[in-house]
């Protein structure tokens, strides 16, 4: 009988507690995610949002569940009609090529394409029909050709950030107009400006709100009830907490279950943040990183947690990933030779209960920790670790002169590990569509261009160090092999050959290139990344 899975509980930002998820309809679940308003390329917090939501997607489809998931854009707003008219480009062109750009980005990421990615400026006899409900239902006024919420109106306003009435302000997008009733009251439509894109409407031509959008868009594919809402942290308020005031405004029956929010990724510990000139686009660091790397730094941390960016963190997140991707061609390069036997004699071979027991050590380590609010680190930085072990140890066993049904069941316990592996990398997201030894050559090539060597420089310095061997001339040989570990490539010596791989830079020291202290090699005895 199947073991039943553990129950998936998730914070609540409204209630401040960590919940049991129990769907609105039984086997599917409404998802709306705020997506990027689109006038630059994406930052590395928008990478911790997306990553964060694509695990969630990608462990409730695991879990069977039938999964709506809405992630919008905002191509219409104040700042991307600033940047426009700066650069002297249609605000609509520039907003749709950067749309673009972001999803490049989420490919590169691996996130997968939502169900739905609606777009402002499809939407908006949505956004006027629900403008037209709140104003009919007494919660919101028209000014001049703009139409404000009156917050006054919605007693329960504040209940997601728990803020005193007094202490609400317009919000960060919001001007402060004398002409409000209330200095709170934030915007639904605006009135047309000479130079801006516009939208006839009942109350003249102009454009939407910020916050009207999600709420419009929101309603239109998932109803006015459904189960999950989420974004960063800094959507709390105002944002999410208008989004509620107006849905709610608009239709009494207006619910979402659960509101999830991930937490603020700061550079060197410092909150990152355009003026303090330590902002940095995905697009700069998967330039010299692989985007599997940057992807599994930021599950390195649980996504409520701030997380903290710095070289140092995204070197050891992508010696990581160059482990797991040699592990896994390892065990596929061991494999290889037994594959047609096994196939053959396979259903009568029986792994060792201690393979069984690091399987489901595995499987239950990876369910507990992705039900219990997504707890990724440990899966990354334990349960996986103990199978990569494992599989190390098996190829290594696999390789020395055994009976051939030994063979056999270490093949079989190779191949049922694998395959669990596997399926634990495809739901964080980790397992590339490429072939282990394409990614491989990818992280390699990343980590020659940020030492700023080509292959021919690492082979050259790799021939002079033999011959330095050869000679004798350790002192020469050890500089060498420290000159390249500093600048983040690793000599391997595999019998007689030496091959490289990309490490984490190292100080400059002796590397003790001595025979008689042999160094590990990544065919045999695969090293393990340093623990985050």
């Amino acid at each position: 009988m199947a073991k039943k899975k553990p129950e998936l509980q998730l914070y609540n930002s409204l209630t401040k507690e960590k919940e049991v998820f129990k769907p609105i309809v039984e086997g599917k679940v409404g998802m709306y995610i705020c997506g990027v308003t689109s006038y630059d390329f994406s930052h590395i917090g928008h990478a911790r949002a997306y990553v964060a939501f694509d695990v969630l997607y990608r462990y409730l489809k695991y879990l069977g569940y039938d999964v709506v998931y809405v992630r919008n854009f905002t191509d219409v707003d104040d700042k991307i009609i600033r940047r426009a008219n700066d650069v002297g480009e249609d605000s609509r062109v520039l907003s749709g090529r950067f749309c673009q750009e972001f999803l490049n980005d989420m490919a590169d990421l691996q996130c997968l394409v939502p169900t739905h990615q609606p777009r402002v400026t499809d939407h908006m006899e949505q956004i006027k029909d629900m403008i037209s409900k709140i104003i009919s239902n007494g919660c919101a006024y028209a000014v001049d050709g703009d139409v404000y919420f009156s917050v006054a109106d919605f007693p329960k306003y504040g209940r997601l950030s728990r803020r005193n009435p007094e202490d609400n302000r317009a919000g960060e997008r919001v001007t402060v107009d004398t002409r409000k009733r209330n200095p709170a009251d934030f915007a639904l439509w605006k009135a047309a400006k000479p130079g801006e894109p516009q939208w006839d409407s009942p109350w003249g031509p102009g454009r939407p709100g910020w916050h009207i959008e999600c709420s419009a868009m929101s309603a239109h594919y998932l109803t006015h009830t459904f189960d999950i809402h989420g974004g960063g942290m800094d959507l709390i308020f105002p944002h999410h907490e208008n989004e509620i005031a107006q849905s709610c405004a608009a239709c009494s029956e207006s619910k979402v279950n659960y509101w999830i929010h991930n937490g603020f990724v700061t550079i060197n510990d410092e909150k990152m943040a355009k003026s303090l000139a330590n902002f940095f686009t995905i697009r700069e660091v998967t330039k010299l990183y692989h985007p599997l790397a940057l992807r599994h730094f930021l599950m390195g941390t649980q996504y409520r947690s701030p997380v903290n960016y710095s070289i140092s963190q995204i070197e050891i997140a992508s010696e990581a990933i160059f482990y797991i991707y040699q592990t896994l061609q390892d065990c596929e390069d061991a494999l290889s030779p037994f594959k047609e036997e096994i196939g053959v004699n396979g259903k009568t071979v029986r792994i060792s209960p201690a393979t069984q027991d690091c399987i489901s050590n595995l499987h239950n380590e990876f369910e507990t920790k992705l039900a219990d609010d997504l707890h990724t680190p440990s899966i990354l930085n334990a349960a996986l670790q103990e199978a990569f072990r494992f599989i190390n140890t098996s190829v290594n066993m696999l390789k020395k002169k055994q009976q051939k049904q030994q063979q056999l069941s270490i093949v079989k316990s190779l191949i049922e590990m694998e395959e669990e592996v596997k399926q634990v990398l495809d739901v964080l997201g980790l397992l590339s569509s490429s072939t282990y030894v394409e990614v491989l050559q990818q992280l390699k090539d990343k980590a020659l261009k940020r030492a700023e060597l080509t292959e021919d420089d690492v082979l050259r310095s790799i021939e002079e160090r033999t011959l330095a061997r050869k000679n004798k001339e350790f002192s020469k040989s050890d500089q060498i092999r420290g000159d390249l570990a500093a600048r983040g490539i690793a000599l391997m010596d595999v019998g007689k050959e030496t091959i490289w791989r990309p490490c984490v830079p190292a100080q400059q020291e002796t590397a003790q290139d001595e025979p008689k202290k042999p160094l590990p090699t990544e065919t045999g005895q695969s090293t393990e990344p340093a623990v985050k």
